[in-house]
């Protein structure tokens, strides 16, 4: 049990470890093709950051055949999108209150409305025919037929989001290669930094599917609960630390682009995984926490096309529904 703890704490950090350092070689990348906030915060950003997210359920589906590593998979699939909806939307409103009682920035939010308007507008329309799939679950070819609907609709997201127009590209951090190893700040190194942060990526999911599968029967715990709670937390932890230091940065329009691209890429290809390779049943559990991650951000838009603003307090809001879900789980 000791060692299946521990064993599960050195694969988490293995993949929080390679994402952060996958991301940054993406955002060097970024720089390097001249590419403007929205497309590093809303693509580059948090695609690399969602890749755990991305890995974990698939390593559990393929590899794992057994009922409780698809738990591990759906779990995954629909906790991310949860997790992104409701606690890093909090945490991030919660990270601009602080920094402006520390005098490190204002409390109002320079972002870019139309940018955040097309994440979440993308991430209701795909999320939501996700749900609609699982009470047709039983006919396969409408769930491929769904699974493509999703590749396809998030790249016409990146489509219309690389031509849209964006505040130029703010300067990113040293690459890690460079500054820990002494490698020049070359394309074959950047390269070479993704390549080898990716392989790491997947080597820790490959190992947390098995060993949080191994606590969950030993604790006697839903190991789709299990990983509803756990998994996003950890994985999502560049997403919502990104975010918080480029909002003390005042680097909003990559804060949140970090976060309603991740929300986008989460709710089209992980899902369409899940539609086509899993019964995709979703009911419990995956249904209110899907349901209370689409509630959330209608909201959060509604909002913005209301106000045409953001703060953060409405942010704040998404913790509201985080709570909801910890309540549910404790009363059922």
């Amino acid at each position: 049990m000791i060692v299946d703890v521990v064993m599960l704490v050195v694969s988490l950090g293995m993949i929080l470890l390679a994402s952060v350092v996958f991301t940054n070689g993406i955002e060097m990348i970024g720089a390097r093709c001249k590419l403007h906030q929205g497309v590093v915060g809303s693509i580059l950003a948090a695609v690399g950051t969602a890749l755990p997210e991305t890995i974990i359920p698939v390593i559990a589906i393929l590899f794992f055949h057994s009922a409780e590593s698809h738990q591990v998979g759906i779990g995954a699939i629909a906790g991310a999108p949860f997790m992104l909806g409701t606690l890093a939307f909090f945490i991030t409103g919660l990270a601009v209150l602080i920094y402006a009682g520390l005098g490190r920035r204002t409390k109002t939010i320079h972002t870019d409305v139309h940018g955040l308007t097309r994440d979440l507008s993308f991430f209701l329309g795909l999320y939501g025919v996700a749900i609609l799939a699982s009470f047709f679950h039983e006919h396969q070819a409408f769930k491929i037929a769904v699974g493509i609907g999703l590749v396809v609709g998030y790249l016409w997201y990146i489509r219309v989001t690389l031509t849209s127009d964006g505040h130029e590209i703010e300067n990113v951090d040293l690459l890690h290669f460079n500054r820990y190893l002494g490698l020049p700040e070359t394309l074959p190194v950047i390269i070479i930094q993704v390549i080898a942060s990716l392989a790491l990526m997947i080597w820790g999911a490959h190992l947390f599917v098995g060993y949080v599968s191994s606590v969950s029967v030993t604790l006697g715990i839903s190991a789709m609960i299990l990983s509803i709670i756990i998994t996003p937390i950890a994985t999502e932890l560049p997403e919502k630390c990104n975010s918080v230091i480029w909002m003390g940065k005042r680097k909003d329009i990559l804060a949140m682009g970090n976060i309603t691209g991740a929300m986008v890429f989460q709710s089209s290809f992980p899902v369409a995984f899940g539609v086509v390779f899993t019964a995709w049943d979703l009911t419990g559990v995956p249904l209110v926490s899907a349901l209370l991650a689409f509630t959330s951000a209608a909201i959060l838009l509604f909002w913005i096309r209301w106000k045409r603003a953001l703060n953060p307090f409405i942010l704040m809001g998404g913790g509201v529904f985080y709570i909801a879900f910890i309540i549910y789980l404790l009363l059922r």
